[in-house]
């Protein structure tokens, strides 16, 4: 009896767990919310492609083309139009999540892994290993990211692959910017004292005592960074030096429906409207898992 009159009354002394106020504050943050609905739910169609679109997005009609959208009088057989070579504008656009979706996560994934592995090492280490660091951050921060993209990706040829190796190992300077800043603060706690006074081992330290503090400025730099190479996919496909044509990409649909944006202005309006709501809705999110996640809790 004793022990089931004290347990709600030591729950209640005790008050919510962790998990129940990062619950909490992640039900009460609206960007956060919005940002990941929006996410996931591209996500959820780049995935499911080929049970979505209504047509093939590579198959060309030309009697069927420049067809207008269904609100400006076109048909449902294709709701938001037709391109110039007669191609359904909603199936482009569907597979089209799948290419931007993939080189954002991929390049900031590979610029993640680069970046962080620096600036935790000029963090924690210090001395000369910072000197490195930061001549090489200073190196490429004097290098101008389009042109380097351009010259390089017009040397080897647009690709998908080209593209996602390039920016992948273009953008890998704020990630180490901010980890470096981050290590460099957490280093000097008392549990980091503490451990390495019993003897932890550094790649312990680093990974118990480090990484889990730093964990929520990395998120932040990882959702900046992943919208940063959907716009740089967009901008080189747009130049005509990004995903090749038959490929399905925003940005090339914007630069192939640019000739007829006076008379056609929806051939660019739309494949920019989604790609503006994917990185708005990537920074909200990347936002949101900040506050959230945050030890401070801020709101």
């Amino acid at each position: 009896m004793s022990s089931d009159v004290t347990d709600p009354l030591t729950a209640e002394i005790q008050g919510p767990t962790p998990r129940e106020m990062l619950k909490a504050r992640a039900r009460g943050h609206k960007g956060l919310i919005f940002g990941m609905g929006i996410v996931g739910l591209l996500v959820l169609v780049a995935i499911l492609a080929p049970v979505l679109a209504p047509h093939d997005p590579y198959a060309q009609s030309l009697m069927k083309r420049m067809a207008p959208p269904v609100f400006l009088g076109g048909t449902w057989e294709h709701p938001l139009s037709t391109d110039h070579l007669g191609r359904d504008y909603l199936s482009r656009l569907i597979y089209g999540a799948r290419v931007s979706l993939l080189i954002g996560a991929v390049a900031a994934l590979i610029s993640g892994v680069i970046g962080t592995a620096m600036g935790v090492a000029a963090g924690y280490f210090g001395g000369k290993v910072d000197a490195v660091v930061t001549f090489l951050i200073n190196v490429r921060l004097a290098m101008p990211v389009v042109l380097v993209a351009l010259a390089v990706v017009a040397i080897l040829g647009g690709s998908l692959t080209v593209v996602i190796c390039v920016l992948g190992l273009l953008l890998w300077d704020r990630f180490a910017v901010v980890m470096r800043a981050s290590t460099l603060q957490v280093s000097r706690r008392d549990y980091v004292a503490a451990a390495q006074v019993i003897g932890a081992s550094t790649p312990r330290i680093l990974l118990t005592e480090i990484m889990p503090n730093i964990f929520n400025n990395l998120i932040v730099v990882i959702t900046l960074e992943m919208a940063h190479a959907i716009l740089l996919e967009a901008a080189l496909s747009f130049l005509g030096l990004g995903v090749q044509p038959p490929t399905p990409s925003w940005g090339l649909m914007v630069s192939e429906g640019k000739n007829m944006m006076l008379f056609e202005p929806w051939l660019v309006l739309i494949p920019g409207a989604v790609l503006f709501l994917l990185v708005l809705a990537i920074n909200l999110m990347g936002d949101g898992l900040r506050d959230v996640t945050a030890p401070e809790g801020r709101s």
